[in-house]
């Protein structure tokens, strides 16, 4: 069974070669570009299922293309391959519409862990925004909002974008660190207890079986 297309904007010839071969060889469909306007050509020429952009490149940077893009309704998952390491870099980044970051250098094992990652996820950046749960209850992708007969429930912000992780991995085992990864900041202190809380709160809503506890994992959401 063939694997994923990808597109790849690096600028760098030797790393675009050596990420191309590896990608390749994992069996993978790589269409390599080397400057942004050749990579806003062949995105609108054909249809990727994931795109890794590097920043800085010649005619259009990464940021600039992949907003563009997403104002165009492309929807595949990205990933910015780049040096910069500021917050404010990676605050433009996310606004620009990544899903992913990876900073230079970095081990082509843990890119294809990130890609394969990706890859797996559920919905990215569609136009159809609600989900269905059953019970009445739906999922709004736009606007990450639970909505029970069509009327948003209260979420807390970490509530929130725990949920929204959920529905991205519907029925994997998400680990506590992986959780803990993607809902506290790097200056937080991760806390079991308030995880328990919202983990709650949110079974309060969905029911308590669509949440499940694996025992020294992590927590599963059911799809059905």
């Amino acid at each position: 069974m063939s694997k994923a297309k990808i597109l790849l904007l690096e600028d760098d010839a030797n790393l675009n070669e050596t990420i191309t071969e590896f990608l390749e060889e994992e069996g993978y469909s790589i269409e390599s570009t080397y400057d942004g306007y050749e990579a806003q050509d062949r995105l609108y020429e054909s249809k990727y299922d994931l795109l890794l952009l590097d920043v800085n490149t010649p005619g259009i940077d990464g940021f600039t293309l992949l907003k563009e893009a997403r104002d165009n309704d492309v929807v595949a998952p990205s990933i910015f391959i780049t040096s910069l390491d500021g917050v404010e870099d990676l605050e433009k980044g996310f606004d620009s519409g990544c899903d992913d970051y990876i900073r230079k250098p970095f081990v082509l094992k843990e890119l294809l862990i990130r890609v394969e990652t990706l890859l797996k996820r559920g919905f990215f950046h569609k136009s159809v925004e609600l989900i269905p749960l059953g019970d009445n209850i739906e999922y709004n992708t736009k606007s990450n909002e639970l909505l029970v007969n069509g009327v948003p429930e209260t979420l807390g912000n970490k509530e929130s974008a725990l949920f929204k992780l959920f529905m991205k991995q519907p029925n994997e085992v998400l680990s506590h660190d992986r959780i803990y990864k993607e809902l506290w900041d790097y200056d937080e202190e991760p806390s079991d207890t308030a995880l328990r809380t919202y983990i709650k709160n949110i079974r309060k809503i969905i029911g308590k079986e669509r949440i499940v506890s694996i025992k020294k994992q992590g927590y599963k959401f059911t799809s059905e």
